[in-house]
């Protein structure tokens, strides 16, 4: 009886199986760079707004804060896209002819809010507060990137859920001063430009609890000079020191101690202790974003 597969048979199923799985395996990737790329996460991408509003004109150009027109950022959680009257509040006064402007006057006329375009849009399922975000350090520039050399709006970072938790497992590379939290510019500390800053021992809102300024306070105050911090005093002595020297009478008024930082990984992980922020496992819990 004559065999009813050739010899070759064999060869040809082992390399169906190494083709089959070489195709598997680069369907794999090709999904995984699909998933990631722009043309899903729209990162970079510049939506058709109803006005082309420019941040960079706004921010840099004429100073406003951001504040001004996201006046939830640090109560809420969501920013809040500002209403017609916001607009109005100058462009009643400045630019009232412009063509560009007309959607913003009919708005106006009408009362009918514009339909701006959300830009930075998280999955339903996923619960983001800035309220807890702003308070504790994160800077605009942070998640939103240099908004203010943005003509037109378009997200910077991919928003994914890997980005999230890059942030989560170390955030101390990304705090700084909450008077910084608006400054675009904020690039940290460094060795050319050091940071002091000193615990205040203020009850309330974090906000209040660090003092950081830019500029040696030893030397600009005489007295802050007999309280700076010895050389050869340990980071961890240091920091323990700048924790203590709010313990005296309220009715006492002292000079706060500050500790020098020179490197934004070491004023990162001061903040995370004096903003009381949870270690990177707590962060990286799935119930911080899925209630």
């Amino acid at each position: 009886m004559a065999q009813v597969f050739d010899r070759s048979s064999n060869a040809l199923a082992r390399a169906s199986l190494v083709l089959s799985g070489l195709i598997v395996i680069a369907l794999g990737v090709a999904l995984n760079s699909l998933q990631r790329s722009p043309w899903v996460t729209r990162q970079g991408q510049r939506p058709d707004q109803p006005v082309p509003f420019s941040h960079k004109h706004h921010v840099e150009g004429l100073g406003l804060q951001c504040q001004y027109c996201h006046t939830s950022v640090e109560k809420s959680s969501y920013a809040g896209i500002p209403p017609t009257k916001t607009c109005m509040n100058c462009h009643s006064q400045i630019w009232t002819n412009a063509n560009l402007l007309e959607p913003v006057r009919q708005s106006w006329a009408t009362g009918a809010s514009l339909q701006w375009i959300k830009v930075h849009d998280l999955p339903d399922f996923v619960y983001f507060n800035h309220e807890i975000h702003v308070n504790k350090g994160i800077g605009c520039a942070s998640c939103h990137g240099r908004v203010d050399e943005m003509p037109l709006m378009y997200m910077q970072n991919s928003l994914q859920m890997e980005w999230c938790l890059n942030c989560h497992r170390n955030p101390a590379v990304n705090l700084r001063p909450t008077a910084e939290i608006y400054n675009m510019a904020w690039t940290g500390p460094s060795s050319d430009k050091p940071v002091w800053c000193s615990a205040t021992g203020a009850v309330g809102p974090t906000a209040q609890q660090v003092a950081c300024v830019e500029t040696d306070p030893a030397a600009s105050n005489p007295e802050m000079a007999q309280m700076s911090q010895p050389a050869e005093l340990s980071k961890s002595a240091a920091l323990d020191k700048a924790q203590t020297v709010a313990d005296v009478s309220p009715a006492v008024v002292m000079p706060a101690n500050y500790v020098k930082f020179t490197s934004q990984d070491e004023l990162g992980h001061y903040l995370m202790k004096q903003y009381h922020i949870r270690t990177a496992n707590e962060l990286s819990s799935c119930e911080v974003c899925h209630r």
